[in-house]
């Protein structure tokens, strides 16, 4: 008996050594981007990438006034507004209320008619009616805990003959958000076209769009963004 107590006091402490090793979990969650709502705007780099995600996304899927687009994870808009003139309709949806604020605001103050906002969580909420011509999304795909799930998900919320486009970071070490940050350290190309395919995808094409620069301790790393184009069979 005392010879399997040692042993569980020595398990007990390897275990608490463990988890007091193992950094704090945080979650960047709607109301880390609702801090961040107002200023979001303000960063030039922010609508640069914008800016250069809608000529990808122009030169990935041959738009048009027919369409009706889903930006998901929209945040303030940064993406959409690019390319409102070349779509029918456009529905900013994101969890965020704060950005959807933003959004909103910027929608009425230019008095567009074609984008609409709407607070949503496909993973939670139920999903909407409407279904889509395209449906794009930009460094969101990363804070999505079920990659298999949300590209089910936008299969069933696109149009037969649809377009998915997925702009995320090239998989990392982790360094990016930072260890403690609990989302995925970017994505395997050649994996995500996997599971692009297994959700029901066919013609899953990437392309390189920009690098995100960041200083780290040993120095300024890039960090690639991809954009993933991919279409909804054209049959039910």
């Amino acid at each position: 008996m005392l010879g399997l107590r040692r042993c569980h006091d020595r398990l007990h402490v390897r275990n608490r050594r463990r988890i007091m090793a193992s950094p704090p979990t945080t979650r960047l969650d709607a109301a880390h981007f609702d801090a961040q709502a107002l200023r979001w705007d303000a960063n030039p780099a922010f609508r640069a990438r914008g800016e250069k995600l809608a000529q990808a996304i122009r030169q990935a899927v041959p738009l048009g006034p027919h369409m009706r687009a889903l930006d998901y994870g929209s945040g303030t808009g940064l993406l959409s507004f690019p390319l409102k003139d070349e779509l029918g309709s456009i529905l900013l949806a994101d969890s965020s209320g704060g950005m959807l604020e933003v959004a909103a605001r910027k929608i009425a103050e230019q008095g567009v008619r074609n984008l609409a906002t709407v607070k949503l969580d496909l993973l939670v909420d139920p999903l909407p009616a409407q279904r889509f011509d395209l449906i794009y999304t930009s460094m969101t795909l990363h804070h999505v805990p079920d990659t298999d799930r949300i590209l089910r998900i936008f299969h069933a919320l696109l149009k037969p003959g649809g377009y998915l486009c997925v702009a995320d970071l090239d998989q990392e070490d982790g360094s990016f958000h930072g260890p403690e940050v609990d989302v995925h350290h970017g994505f395997d190309r050649a994996e995500l076209s996997r599971r692009a395919a297994k959700a029901g995808f066919g013609d899953v094409r990437f392309q390189t769009v920009f690098s995100i620069t960041k200083e780290q301790e040993n120095g300024a790393r890039d960090y690639p963004v991809f954009l993933m184009s991919a279409q909804r069979a054209n049959h039910p």
